[in-house]
């Protein structure tokens, strides 16, 4: 797979391909392509299998693309501002995810959805219960909300991050959750009662942004459904 990250805070990556090769998707992901791609649509290693990866933010149905000429050119564009970013996939390079990482990626990789083996690691982490898991071998292109940060871990070095801030790390890294200690911390440090703790070796790659925030901020400027019925009674006397 040949690529090229395009866009800025609303990113895109541009897919070249020879004839033959074949990357998959998301539902939905692919925003324009060359008359000389072929689309498939499949349940990627089953009903049951697809079932377990939409719970962890994957599609039901994965897109299959493969070129019938060299030179063939796809874009897939991110669903939310923010980054795309590569990842090399192999034996030694595995990663767990975010809901919602995964772009694009060589037929050769594969996603699946793992459940945390921390029962409230999972529930209360901010990933989610179930995460993504990249295995196999391959290209990997993730999208990752707002900006990129990249932490390298040594071994039993640890982090400690808000809610909903870790996008990706190596299956080296252990990932769990504690407590925010003291009542005023977590009456009005405004970081909730639990903050992920992610444990070396390994790398991380951390974001600036999150949807839940963003619709927070955004929220109190959304019209709410008594000013839309206001609205349209106004308009409705005239």
């Amino acid at each position: 797979m040949k690529y090229e990250i395009i866009g800025g805070s609303f990113p895109a990556v541009n897919v070249v391909l020879d004839n033959g090769e074949a990357v998959f998707t998301q539902s939905g992901a692919m925003a324009w392509e060359d008359a000389t791609i072929n689309m498939e649509t499949n349940a990627e290693g089953g009903l049951l299998k697809s079932i377990g990866r939409m719970f962890s933010g994957a599609s039901l149905m994965f897109v299959h693309h493969t070129a019938t000429q060299d030179n063939s050119k796809i874009t897939f564009a991110a669903s939310f501002p923010g980054t795309i970013k590569a990842f090399n996939v192999d034996s030694e390079h595995e990663y767990f995810a975010q809901k919602q990482a995964f772009l694009v990626a060589d037929e050769t990789v594969n996603v699946d959805a793992t459940v945390n083996k921390n029962f409230w690691a999972g529930l209360l982490g901010g990933e989610g219960f179930i995460l993504q898991k990249f295995t196999g071998e391959g290209t990997l292109l993730a999208e990752i909300d707002g900006s990129l940060v990249e932490v390298d871990l040594a071994e039993g070095e640890q982090i400690k991050v808000e809610t909903g801030h870790v996008a990706l790390f190596e299956s080296t890294v252990t990932y769990d959750v504690e407590s925010v200690s003291g009542l005023k911390n977590v009456f009005f440090g405004g970081q909730g009662l639990f903050l992920t703790t992610l444990t070396g070796p390994g790398r991380v790659w951390l974001q600036t942004l999150t949807a839940h925030d963003m619709a927070a901020k955004l929220a109190p400027y959304m019209p709410s459904q008594s000013s839309s019925v206001n609205l349209s009674s106004g308009s409705s006397d005239k």
